[in-house]
């Protein structure tokens, strides 16, 4: 038996909407036994699921398959968790907060809070 792989990560509730698991995996972000996959990529237990969502890396092994959503109680049981733990709180970039009435920012200042909050242009 097997499943869709952006099926079952939307059913095992890894991310919030179908649509999300499905551009994750066209992004590139899901990877099935080292290996990139499609959102139709089919998944059987045993196998090493890898995706990155939401800022962190999911590592996890199939071990029920599932195409229809269940809850949480149920989610858990269907895979083993491999994920590294999620980083300290202390060490988490502080946001960048502008003063109301501040206006816009101007270019450099965009790029200063775009490098705060870990993104690149």
């Amino acid at each position: 038996m097997s499943a869709r792989v952006d099926a079952w990560i939307w059913a095992v509730r890894l991310t919030k909407t179908r649509s999300q698991a499905a551009a994750a995996c066209r992004a590139g972000h899901v990877k099935v036994n080292g290996e990139r996959v499609k959102p139709a990529q089919a998944v059987k237990p045993g196998d090493e699921v890898r995706i990155f969502h939401g800022g962190r890396e999911r590592i996890v092994e199939i071990k029920e398959l599932h195409t229809k959503r269940v809850g949480p109680p149920v989610a858990v049981e269907a895979y083993v968790d491999n994920s590294p733990p999620p980083p300290p709180r202390e060490h988490v970039a502080v946001a960048a907060v502008r003063d109301r009435g501040a206006g816009r920012p101007t270019k450099r200042e965009r790029r200063e809070i775009d490098e705060l909050r870990g993104r690149r242009p």
